[in-house]
């Protein structure tokens, strides 16, 4: 694994423009799907009604998944909001060709797809991070932890990193582009069992919206 410091600056990732370009698009997408998911909801009811009991079969499947979608949006607001805040503290590191894998690391399920990064405090030893979420998750998945290479493997073959990834942190392609927000869980079984954070590590996790431990 090859760990570089951004090549523009070591400032924090929100000073660069395509950043900020980049969390834009993230945001407008998550609001425009807490508009459009339940607008779709509530006319594919109105379609059922309207167009009586034939249209039931076309129209509840579409409603049934807006309705889930709907629901569902708040969460990617909350992510928008927690990406802001990881990249107005930390500054993006580039890796290259970044481990990667699927299950077969502890606090894994099966099918659960991870990535490993340098811890920074201790840079010989590796923290996994399991990539949580719905379906702005499934890009990434489809491209890491394969073991092999190929067309959209080469897509993710160089990533960018802005946070610590004992906590959370934002991975995008470069440019940047395809923001994800990465968290690791606070539950018995995470790994994150046993690893020791400097102060500075946990004051700079804190100022960034993440909860640690004190």
């Amino acid at each position: 694994m090859d760990t570089v410091h951004h090549p523009t600056s070591s400032a924090a990732a929100w000073g660069h423009s395509a950043t900020q370009s980049a969390w834009k698009k993230l945001f407008t997408s998550a609001v425009a799907g807490q508009i459009l998911w339940p607008a779709v909801c509530v006319g594919a009811f109105v379609l059922m009604i309207l167009a009586g009991r034939w249209s039931m079969w076309a129209m509840l499947p579409v409603a049934v998944y807006a309705l889930y979608r709907s629901f569902l949006q708040r969460q990617y607001l909350v992510a928008a909001a927690q990406t802001r805040r990881l990249l107005k503290v930390y500054p993006w590191r580039t890796h290259r060709t970044p481990a990667s894998g699927i299950g077969q690391i502890p606090g894994a399920k099966l099918g659960d797809v991870w990535l490993a990064f340098p811890n920074p405090d201790q840079p010989d030893d590796v923290v996994h991070v399991i990539l949580h979420g719905h379906a702005r998750s499934v890009w990434w998945r489809r491209r890491l932890g394969r073991g092999y290479e190929s067309e959209k493997t080469a897509q993710v073959a160089e990533i960018w990193f802005a946070g610590d990834p004992r906590f959370a942190g934002v991975i995008a392609v470069p440019g940047p582009k395809r923001l994800f927000l990465l968290y690791q869980l606070a539950t018995p079984n995470a790994p994150t069992d046993g690893w020791v954070a400097t102060p500075e590590a946990l004051q700079l996790a804190r100022r960034a919206g993440v909860r640690v431990p004190d």
